[in-house]
């Protein structure tokens, strides 16, 4: 790994266009040296943050963009819960990325035919790899310290052989889901947590300093030959100990 680096910021304002900024800089690189862009995205509020920040650059050009998701909730994509669903009206729609590009589910499938098809579209958009390297991952983490769709204490934190799982009892609805696996996060060239808000500050501080007992599934995330960045907000970074960096809206990474 080349180093795990805690970015705070006074709030989710100034996070929003450092992020945008570390995506646009990151699918510049990799289109240069491999001719396109693989990123993968996870739902909840960042996908707004994202979608309302890449659309304010003025020349954001996604036709060689290939998007996949971290996780997805196996459900229609007019449900309010797929993942797709709410990148579609908020990004995808109104940007040049191609229908190509964006790898989805297949939502109608049950849980487990679900994974393996996800599975045979990655490979497909990766071939050559045993596990697909994206670019650039964006993760998010729940309460309990859960990323993607990996929970503590489920036994597909040990999963070291699939690309994609599925999951039918996720504690937190809705139950059915596929995931990408920790092999696959920790293969990615770069991954990066959004992580704001006050109600994140104990559990935030539990997977970068450490607790007690096994380590939280957002710990466990430590790409083997990429980037790892933690950005965080002022109210979630507020128990920490360690030391951080500080910047403002106007930085680069």
């Amino acid at each position: 790994m080349a180093g795990r680096r805690v970015v705070v910021f006074p709030s989710s304002a100034e996070l929003g266009p450092v992020l945008a900024q570390l995506v646009t800089s990151r699918a510049e690189k990799a289109i240069t040296s491999r001719g396109r862009f693989s990123l993968g995205l996870s739902g909840g509020s960042l996908a707004s943050m994202l979608s309302k920040e890449l659309l304010a650059l003025p020349e954001l050009d996604c036709s060689k963009w290939v998007v996949g998701f971290c996780d997805e909730r196996v459900v229609s994509f007019d449900d309010p819960d797929s993942t797709y669903g709410l990148y579609k009206s908020q990004l995808f729609s109104k940007v040049n990325i191609p229908d190509s590009g964006v790898l989805t589910i297949e939502s109608s499938l049950p849980v487990d035919e679900c994974a393996e098809d996800y599975t045979r579209k990655l490979k497909e958009a990766f071939p050559g790899d045993d596990f697909p390297v994206f670019d650039l991952l964006l993760l998010g983490m729940g309460p309990d310290g859960h990323t993607c769709s990996l929970f503590p204490d489920h036994p597909l934190l040990e999963e070291t052989k699939k690309i994609v799982a599925p999951i039918s009892d996720s504690p937190k609805p809705p139950p059915q889901r596929v995931t990408m696996t920790f092999p696959v996060v920790n293969s990615a060239r770069c991954v990066a947590f959004v992580s704001t808000g006050g109600s994140k500050a104990p559990i935030l501080k539990e997977v970068l300093e450490g607790g007690e007992g096994p380590a939280l599934p957002a710990a466990r995330v430590v790409p083997t030959n990429g980037d790892l960045f933690w950005l965080v907000d002022d109210p979630a970074a507020a128990s920490l100990t360690i030391q951080v960096e500080r910047l403002g809206s106007g930085a680069k990474l």
